[in-house]
């Protein structure tokens, strides 16, 4: 059952767009639930190291969710290269991952 179900990584640069992105996810059914997590990201662009804050949504979803999933993220978000992953779920809780199932369901 493990490989039915994904979790879906971006990060943002700001909480009004965290709750933004993981409320249209939701209203949408692309997720059944959007984590938020404030973070710091260390990393190299446009050629120099750079330490920001960001919020980290990590999304749970059904494996045929995912691709439309990223596309609403990349669509929605105000970043020019979106981190957006998606990691496969080893193994979960039938009950959980059932509800993920049926919450990403019209």
């Amino acid at each position: 059952m493990g490989a039915d179900h994904y979790q879906v990584v971006t990060t943002t640069d700001s909480t009004d767009e965290a709750h933004r992105l993981a409320e249209g996810i939701v209203a949408r059914r692309l997720g059944a639930c959007v984590h938020i997590v404030p973070i710091t990201s260390v990393y190299r662009w446009a050629g120099e190291v750079t330490r920001e804050p960001e919020w980290r949504l990590v999304v749970k979803t059904a494996a045929d969710r995912v691709g439309t999933l990223i596309d609403y993220i990349r669509e929605q978000h105000s970043y020019d290269l979106p981190q957006v992953v998606a990691v496969p779920i080893a193994a979960g809780s039938p009950e959980y991952l059932d509800w993920v199932t049926a919450e990403t369901r019209g």
